[in-house]
């Protein structure tokens, strides 16, 4: 079958990218060899948002007495979420689903590798597949620790954490990035003992130090216990049916036990089924290589999304589709990869956008750090939600805004003002000038830029 592209993956990478090469009046086969929305839908952001918000609102009905709202005993259970969970994934899929209907997209299901010295014919089952643009959309894996035990009996990973049916006593999260934040912060909610243990010296670390620490320091309030700068060198499993994580911090052997132990170190570029070194597409354990476009060591073939290892964030494989498309179509693209939002949905939430002061520094780029504090803000007082901050990162004389981080409730919604000042190129001066509602958080903004 000849078409115009290939698109092997229908992630948020692949399905927007199909999409919007049909309405370009492009023909599209795109290869799917599980469920339409790839790791984000099935097994990542969204069901893992899902449950965010039942750990929310089990939190905000835990307090409600201190705002005068009488309730009855709190009861939760996992089952019922874990069921509004998948009816809201199953919903999801669905619309994709839908828009794979679009005239031009033709779905083959089916796992894809591409054919020995010929780059542009991919090969599904017994069916050959060819176009002059093949776009690898194929997402990630979970990394393993290279550790005795990591394979154990009691140890999961996120995927096997979205289908628990009851809520661990003890849970150990071995890494403190994202996902194991998210799952620490739900599960601490649910009722679990919950410990990380993170590599770094620090959470987050791909974050602002400064919001790292504080949001450690919320999460420590909440019950989470941390272990930084620890090493886990085994996870052992007990008679008793529980588990114990090993570790070494500061030259000592250490040790937490848990019922359930999270593997949350990352996940790698899935590629391995691909057979891209028989095509002679250059790849590294990191991800497949891309230039600016998109585009791998052989021409016409791309790569978008967490299989090239540049930003594993879905919105990133969404616009890097885009940038691909765009060079694919012979046209200029607008798109700035270099100013994507990111954000952690624990309680309290943290974003950021641009760069950090630790990467600032690193490049010998002088700067200036202006912060406002959520105690400050009449509306997150109102909102019993106090504890967070909002900084901005700018140049010395605020002509442009370099970075921006914040911690507190509603900051992945919020950091989107400052992604918008950076995308249009506005400096500090004009946020000062920008009259914001009151009382709003968005006024935290404000006040970080006049202070």
């Amino acid at each position: 079958m000849q078409v115009d592209i290939i698109i092997i993956g229908a992630g948020p990478g692949g399905y927007e990218l199909a999409v919007e090469a049909a309405h370009k009046g492009r023909s599209v086969a795109v290869v799917e060899r599980s469920h339409f929305g790839g790791t984000c839908l099935n097994e990542g952001c969204i069901p893992t948002k899902c449950l965010c918000h039942s750990a929310e609102v089990l939190d905000e009905v835990r307090a409600a007495g201190a705002l005068g709202v009488e309730t009855g005993e709190v009861k939760f259970s996992l089952t019922a979420a874990m069921a509004r969970k998948d009816g809201v994934v199953e919903k999801l899929r669905a619309g994709i689903a839908a828009l794979m209907q679009t005239p031009g997209i033709t779905v083959v299901q089916g796992e894809a590798r591409f054919k020995e010295g010929d780059p542009h014919t991919v090969l599904v089952d017994d069916t050959a597949y060819t176009a002059p643009a093949v776009v690898i959309a194929t997402g990630s894996v979970t990394k393993y620790l290279p550790i005795a035990g990591a394979h154990g009996q009691r140890v999961v990973t996120s995927r096997e954490m979205l289908e628990l049916t009851e809520v661990p006593r003890r849970l150990a999260v071995i890494g403190g990035g994202v996902i194991g934040l998210e799952f620490a912060s739900i599960y601490r909610s649910f009722g679990s003992e919950v410990t990380v243990v993170e590599y770094c010296k620090e959470i987050l670390p791909q974050f602002d130090r400064d919001i790292a620490k504080r949001l450690r320091t919320s999460l420590k309030k909440r019950g989470i216990g941390f272990e930084v700068g620890a090493a886990v060198t085994e996870v052992r499993d007990e008679a008793d049916g529980s588990a114990t994580v090993v570790y070494s911090q500061k030259d000592k052997v250490k040790e937490v036990q848990a019922d359930l132990v999270l593997m949350a170190v990352g996940r790698a570029a899935n590629v391995d089924s691909l057979n891209l070194a028989a095509a002679g597409i250059d790849f590294t354990p990191r991800g497949i290589k891309v230039d600016a476009d998109m585009q791998t060591s052989v021409p016409g073939i791309y790569a978008v999304g967490d299989v090239n290892g540049l930003c594993q964030l879905a919105h990133a494989a969404t616009f890097q589709g885009y940038k691909a498309l765009a060079h694919i179509c012979g046209e200029p693209s607008a798109v700035r990869l270099d100013i994507i939002p990111a954000a952690v949905f624990t309680t309290p939430e943290c974003a950021m956008v641009g760069q950090t002061e630790e990467q600032l520094e690193a490049q010998g780029q002088e700067y200036r750090a202006l912060k406002s504090f959520y105690r400050a803000n009449g509306r997150a007082l109102s909102m019993e939600a106090d504890d967070g901050l909002v900084k901005i990162l700018a140049t010395p004389d605020g002509g442009r805004i370099l970075g921006a981080h914040i911690l507190g409730a509603h900051a992945a919604d919020m950091i989107h003002e400052l992604a918008l000042a950076m995308q249009a190129g506005t400096a500090v001066d004009g946020l000062r000038q920008m009259v914001h509602a009151h009382p709003s958080l968005s006024e935290i903004i404000l006040a970080a830029a006049r202070s």
